[in-house]
């Protein structure tokens, strides 16, 4: 396409000339010059050639003489690129005085054409200045950028600030007026501080602007999501707004086992009774999980007998669910029924339950005024915790151990398992 176009231009002039010669050969014209008395007369066409070698004197006059100038210009500018690119590496490498000392150079250039250069420059000059430990040096040079580049400016203070530990201070920097609308990093930023601050719910509001502007990784986006919704959840301050940001969550999360966790507990708190536990039932319905298992019996809320009789439905499905046997227990030692609650805590021991099924057995043994086993349970407890052999307890026969691993499908009156014969 190239040689064509400049295959059709060398035409055009060609016959543009022709066309030009064949004029001045017809009437090659009269140029009459008259200067102080004295007349100079020539033709059209060596009128227009003198005017032309003129011209072109003056223009090798001129290059002879700003050729030394464009040559120191030239090297400076190589030599300011060298220095800009060898700071960026230093940066890259985390040479953090080489890498201030050669971008602070480059910001401080006073070539108005570099200023993207000088800015660019001025930001990682602050990252190194930061990197070393030198605050104040790094807002120097961000201060720099404060009228001519404030989005930038303000996105990398706030990056610093919470890096610093500061969220208060970085929240502000990018809510000033003049950095509006934050761009993809600003966003992110942004969310990150209001999370620091304990406002999770808002920080959740703002991943609809992430996602659509691409400020994170979809998978980092999702991780989000979860963690700020749980978070939102827990910091409700009334039963209200927990109601909204709960519906507000999109289905899947309404059965993830962090995000149902933090709803019952929350709502258990506010005395929120029946929503606490069909939170927890309804995920456990849809899919079965060992932590809300295990939460179910302990939520501080009553309903006791509602709730014995939910878990005793789902025992015929999870007959070795450590969690479910678990709960179980809680439920009937609430109930003042300390024999059928130390069997499931035995059984769920058995089943693998961790420290926590020691210190329920330690508490029904203390409520119960057996001093030494309650002592015993307790320090299984904290053995467990620490991933350490357990003391297995007295006067547990071989019997009482094939009953406590029997998983049997019927049941007494108590919703006891009985033995098979």
């Amino acid at each position: 396409m190239n040689l064509f176009r400049n295959l059709l231009f060398w035409i055009v002039l060609a016959l543009v000339g022709a066309l030009v010669a064949q004029l001045l050969v017809q009437d090659p014209g009269y140029v009459l010059v008259r200067y102080r008395g004295m007349d100079y007369t020539t033709t059209l066409a060596a009128a227009v050639l003198i005017g032309l070698g003129a011209l072109l004197a003056l223009w090798l006059v001129w290059k002879m003489f700003t050729l030394p100038f464009q040559t120191l210009r030239r090297r400076r500018e190589r030599a300011a690129r060298a220095r800009f690119v060898d700071g960026l590496d230093a940066l890259e490498l985390g040479h953090w005085t080489r890498a201030e000392k050669l971008l602070g150079e480059t910001a401080r250039a006073p070539d108005p054409e570099s200023d993207g250069v000088a800015k660019l420059a001025s930001l990682g000059a602050a990252r190194a200045a930061a990197s070393r430990g030198d605050a104040a040096q790094a807002h120097q040079y961000l201060d720099t950028l404060g009228g001519t580049h404030p989005a930038s400016r303000a996105v990398v203070s706030a990056e610093l600030a919470l890096a610093a530990g500061k969220p208060a201070e970085a929240l502000a920097l990018l809510d000033a007026p003049n950095v509006q609308p934050l761009p993809p990093r600003g966003l992110a930023l942004r969310a990150h501080a209001l999370a620091a601050l304990d406002r999770a719910g808002d920080a959740y509001a703002l991943l609809g602007p992430m996602r659509q502007q691409q400020a994170l990784p979809p998978a980092r986006l999702d991780a989000l999501e979860r963690d700020w919704a749980q978070a939102g959840l827990r910091e409700a301050a009334d039963a209200n707004v927990l109601a909204d940001r709960w519906e507000s969550l999109p289905a899947p999360l309404r059965t993830d086992p962090v995000a149902v966790a933090a709803y019952a507990e929350r709502a258990a708190a506010l005395r929120w009774e029946e929503a606490a536990a069909r939170s927890v039932e309804t995920a456990l319905d849809e899919r079965w999980d060992e932590s809300l298992a295990t939460l179910y019996g302990r939520l501080q809320i009553g309903r006791i007998d509602a709730r014995l009789e939910r878990a005793e439905g789902w025992l015929d499905a999870h007959p070795a669910s450590p969690g479910l046997l678990l709960t179980l227990a809680r439920l009937h030692r609430a109930k003042g029924q300390w024999p059928q609650a130390e069997a499931y805590l035995h059984r769920a021991l058995a089943q693998g339950a961790n420290a926590e099924a020691w210190e329920e057995l330690g508490h029904g043994f203390a409520q119960g005024g057996d001093e030494p086993r309650a002592r015993l349970c307790y320090g299984n407890a904290l053995r467990a915790s620490r991933g350490e052999p357990v003391t297995e307890l007295p006067g547990r026969d071989m019997r009482s151990r094939i009953y406590d691993e029997a998983v049997t499908e019927e049941r007494d009156e108590h919703g006891m398992p009985r033995l098979r014969e």
